[in-house]
């Protein structure tokens, strides 16, 4: 290493360092004034705890990156991504994450099936420890429901304030007393309430996601372990997140190690304050980021570095899309990245549609297993109604035979909510898209700067895509997105919205990557190679977040 630059890395280093201190001081004083107000010194403990957690990760991934470079990055990717992931599951808390309680339910279910155990109940309520039952009614609206009283359940996490932290604390990971008599809400006995091992069952009110059980597999081996273990309702939900975490990992890993170039690209995708809050929960698109991810990677070996495309590269392809297509269907849309891969690879035009049809169709096979129904209602109702809105909303027929309604909603969409789009993806709005939990718009700012810096040519780099295939890329990337706000459109706008509804930013993760790689060309490049400098500092950046987004809960009263 030149004398100049281990002045620079000398200096850059600690400084860095210093500056993450005084941020953990600056947000301390937040952390005190929840102390303060509600009495809970333990707080401060916890604080102090994820301070020393934060400054190790961020010390040691430093050293990885800066000062032993002989480490790969998919190695470094391996200490980052399980440090933060879990760092971000434990200052994040079980069902605060965007829809994470349908997915918590979904793998209880299945876990009820590995376990042997009656999944559900003959009025289709899943079936639930009695003991887990507090988690999705803290306020014991179970029995209000029994006085006839109407009152809608408070769930663990949905708000994430201090109390959720306090519940936490109270209830630790194992332990919990089951309930006498379960009873459902009608105040009826539940039928096999008894015989889990001489635990009372209950009805769960929570709805599961009707999707691939597969996409559940983690999470619900987490579930069991945990029930293996007699841990509480908590303590499940950990396990389910770390089990989630390193389903994550190990393939995003297998990506990143098969990925011919732009593992940095990838890299840093990962390290998004949004891709490792999801990564630390239960949602199911844990899975679809990491398959999508692999997929990509296996396209891109198979398209510029591996000479012939073998019967198991396609066979993984047909089950990743197998797996991928009923979670959601408009990813589909990766399917494009296998023309990236010449003909000649396959051994010949028969071996390619061969190759083809086998992709391609295990996609549709599983989408008719599964979603056969779902696709049939969005293909088929002439009206729509939105539950949440109270009031008609959009449907197939009528966007075929209106549009110019349809260009305009899409248009007003591109003006208004691309800003909303860009900060939810990289991580503006944690929790289940909560305001309150934001990172400021500077390390947004800063995060997405990262991001344009790692995609951009390097001194002696090639470009990896010719004009052809960066524009077949732009496509597909267009394409996912409009396919994503179509769905949308159909399945959650009122007539009376001007802009398409209930689209967020993390949807556009899976295909992120791949679209960043096309950012490298001719005009644009760097002097030298800083890649692991920017690396850093989008992991410098984490660190930050993480204090102040505990310090933010804390006073959050």
């Amino acid at each position: 290493m030149k004398n100049g630059k281990k002045l620079k890395l000398g200096i850059f280093y600690p400084v860095s360092m210093f500056i993450l201190l005084l941020f953990f001081g600056w947000h301390l004083l937040d952390v005190k004034d929840g102390v303060f107000e509600t009495g809970d010194s333990w707080l401060l403990r916890n604080y102090l705890v994820l301070a020393v957690c934060v400054f190790a990760v961020v010390a040691s991934g430093g050293y990885l990156l800066l000062v032993k470079r002989q480490w790969k990055l998919e190695q470094v990717f391996l200490f980052f991504s399980l440090s933060f992931g879990i760092l971000y599951l434990s200052v994040l808390p079980p069902l605060c994450a965007p829809d994470e309680s349908s997915h918590y339910i979904s793998a209880y279910k299945l876990s009820n099936q590995m376990m042997g155990k009656n999944p559900t109940h003959e009025d289709g309520h899943v079936l639930i420890r009695s003991r887990d039952l507090f988690l999705e009614d803290l306020m014991g609206v179970d029995d209000q429901y029994k006085t006839g009283q109407k009152v809608e359940p408070v769930i663990l996490g949905h708000l994430l304030d201090e109390s959720t932290y306090r519940i936490i604390h109270e209830n630790g990971l194992f332990g919990g007393a089951d309930k006498e008599g379960a009873l459902d809400y009608d105040g009826q006995p539940v039928e096999g309430g008894k015989g889990w091992n001489g635990e009372s069952a209950a009805l769960s009110n929570l709805i599961p996601v009707n999707t691939t059980p597969l996409a559940y597999v983690p999470q619900a081996l987490g579930i069991t372990f945990g029930r293996l273990l007699s841990m509480s309702g908590i303590g499940l939900m950990f396990m389910g997140r770390l089990f989630n975490l390193f389903f994550y990992v190990l393939v995003v890993w297998l990506a990143m190690k098969r990925m011919p170039f732009g593992k940095e690209v990838m890299f840093g995708t990962a390290m998004l304050p949004m891709t490792l809050h999801l990564t630390g929960s239960m949602s199911y698109d844990v899975m679809i980021l990491a398959l999508s991810f692999y997929f990509t990677a296996c396209c891109l070996d198979l398209a510029y570095a591996k000479d012939r495309v073998r019967a198991v590269d396609v066979l993984v392809m047909a089950v990743i899309m197998a797996v991928l297509g009923p979670c959601k269907m408009v990813y589909a849309v990766l399917m494009g990245l296998c023309l990236l891969i010449p003909v000649r690879k396959f051994g010949g035009w028969g071996k390619w549609f061969l190759a083809a049809a086998l992709v391609a169709g295990a996609f549709a096979l599983s989408m008719l297993v599964v979603n056969s129904r779902t696709i049939a209602v969005y293909a088929t109702q002439t009206e729509s109604y939105v539950p949440w809105a109270e009031e008609a909303g959009y449907s197939l027929t009528y966007l075929i035979h209106n549009p110019v309604k349809l260009v305009k909603i899409f248009y007003n969409t591109a003006l208004f909510q691309a800003e909303h789009y860009h900060m939810t993806m990289i991580g503006a709005y944690l929790g289940n898209i909560d305001e309150i939990l934001n990172v400021p718009y500077l390390a947004v700012a800063l995060l997405t700067m990262c991001l344009i810096g790692l995609s951009l040519r390097k001194p002696g780099e090639n470009l990896p895509f010719r004009m052809g295939a960066r524009v077949w890329i732009w496509v597909l990337c267009l394409g996912c997105g409009a396919a994503v706000c179509l769905s949308m459109l159909i399945a959650w706008t009122p007539m009376s919205s001007a802009v398409i509804a209930g689209v967020q930013g993390r949807y556009f993760l899976p295909l992120l990557p791949v679209l960043l790689l096309t950012v490298k060309n001719d005009w644009v490049v760097v002097s030298k190679s800083g890649d692991r400098m920017i690396l850093y500092l989008m992991c410098w950046v984490n660190g930050y977040v993480l204090l102040r987004l505990f310090s933010i809960v804390s006073i959050r009263l």
